[in-house]
């Protein structure tokens, strides 16, 4: 039986360990990395998937930003690494892990623009995650612009760049 709990209860070398399984060596070169590069993950995002003692998945959430050209910043969640263990994939732990966090943004407000890399299928599919509004935006490095994917009624369908969170975010026109 797989139990959910938050990621602060699980050992930083724990989430490691699985990561390295779950993606490639040099997954710490991919652009998400740098999308959120100096951020500290937003805690209450931020889910484990623990399976006899084991941690088999993990979730976690970012702080981020879209900034246009003119500066001004649109504040984005940036979700993943979402990382199940090879030997339990398929089995629905990634699905766990997204329905939680998302239940868990809801619940604190932070539903209205997410973002994430990803597989439009799967994504699109079970979590409503769409290339829809993405494609003026740029990463800073290559991504398939099917694959930048978002959701939530405040995603902007501006040009911009995804970054780390700007702190001085100016707030979407409604």
């Amino acid at each position: 039986m797989v139990e959910i709990v938050p990621l602060g209860q699980v050992a930083d070398a724990d989430v490691e360990a699985l990561l390295d399984r779950a993606f490639e060596p040099g997954r710490r070169a991919r652009v998400s990395y740098r999308i959120r590069a100096g951020m500290t993950p937003i805690a209450a995002l931020c889910f484990g998937a623990m399976e006899a003692g084991r941690l088999a998945g993990s979730i976690q959430a970012w702080p981020a930003s879209l900034v246009e050209d003119d500066g001004r910043a649109w504040p984005l969640v940036m979700v993943g690494p979402v990382a199940v263990d090879p030997a339990v994939q398929g089995s629905g732990i990634g699905q766990s892990l997204m329905t939680r966090m998302l239940a868990a943004a809801a619940e604190i407000g932070l539903d209205g623009a997410m973002t994430l890399i990803g597989d439009p299928e799967y994504y699109g599919r079970f979590f409503g995650f769409t290339a829809d509004r993405t494609a003026k935006w740029t990463a800073p490095g290559p991504v398939e612009p099917r694959r930048l994917l978002a959701r939530g009624a405040d995603v902007p369908a501006v040009a911009g760049m995804l970054g780390p969170r700007v702190v001085a975010v100016a707030e979407p026109a409604r």
